[in-house]
């Protein structure tokens, strides 16, 4: 699942931005479905949104579970892509599928890693409900 959301991903930028910069998200469901979405442009910044909450809303309106989240992003068309780990509120998003979503997260030799979200969130709030991320 990992390189197919890899090969998704990368299929996705090339053909939303074929130049410059941009940056792309990719979920998959349980039933398989991946799911893509972008931060779009816009102008003004308190409009903003992560890359992951177009396909997040998604997920939610085809009442499917996540299973894994990747995020890449890249400077130019020639510039390497980088994977990010996601932002503290796509984290609080994607716990809504629980702690065993897998997450692709940023290293210092740009690899691509995953790992499971409860690893991200040792500490979760929801630990003084006995939930257990």
């Amino acid at each position: 699942m990992q390189q197919k959301l890899l090969q998704t991903a990368l299929d996705f930028m090339s053909l939303r931005y074929p130049q410059g910069s941009g940056g792309v998200a990719v979920l998959a469901t349980e039933s398989g479905k991946i799911l893509t979405s972008i931060a779009p442009d816009v102008k003004n910044d308190a409009l903003s949104v992560c890359m992951e909450m177009g396909a997040c809303l998604e997920a939610h309106k085809i009442n499917e579970k996540v299973t894994h989240s990747l995020c890449i992003y890249r400077e130019s068309e020639h510039s390497q892509i980088l994977f990010l780990t996601p932002c503290g509120i796509c984290q609080e998003r994607l716990a809504h599928w629980g702690g065993h979503v897998q997450v692709a997260v940023s290293t210092s030799d740009n690899i691509l890693l995953f790992k499971p979200l409860r690893e991200l969130m040792p500490y979760h709030w929801s630990i003084v409900n006995g939930d257990i991320l």
